[in-house]
């Protein structure tokens, strides 16, 4: 599943925010997201270790959770610099518990409700 979102935040800012601010996700996209934990990772403070890279962020949503309807759950999101601003390009990847659950359309939603929070707040600071 893909969705794709315009933001007038650049690709540095929006992608910093997400890699170096990501406790910061309750106060940045409060309609989304309740709570960020590090599970796994040297710390909030980390930029640019080689140990930024294996993070493990897991992020309490406003939707519930995810993983009753899905065995597996990866969403990666690419930013692009386009004009004043960017293109956001999430792209997930899931397996659904069984056949019964339908396709994650309202998740795309909430991905692109996500970034225009993230969005929102970066340009207003």
């Amino acid at each position: 599943m893909e969705c794709q979102v315009e933001i007038k935040s650049s690709a540095d800012k929006f992608f910093e925010a997400y890699q170096t601010k990501a406790q910061l996700m309750p106060k940045m996209a409060n309609l989304v997201v309740r709570d960020v934990k590090l599970v796994e990772g040297s710390g909030w403070d980390s930029e640019g270790s080689v140990d930024d890279k294996d993070r493990t962020i897991l992020y309490k949503l406003v939707e519930g959770e995810i993983m009753k309807a899905f065995k597996s759950w990866k969403s990666i999101f690419n930013v692009m610099p386009m004009g004043e601003g960017s293109s956001v390009k999430w792209t997930t990847e899931f397996e659904k518990q069984n056949d019964d659950v339908p396709d994650p359309v309202r998740y795309g939603e909430f991905l692109t409700t996500w970034t225009k929070n993230v969005d929102t707040y970066l340009f207003n600071i």
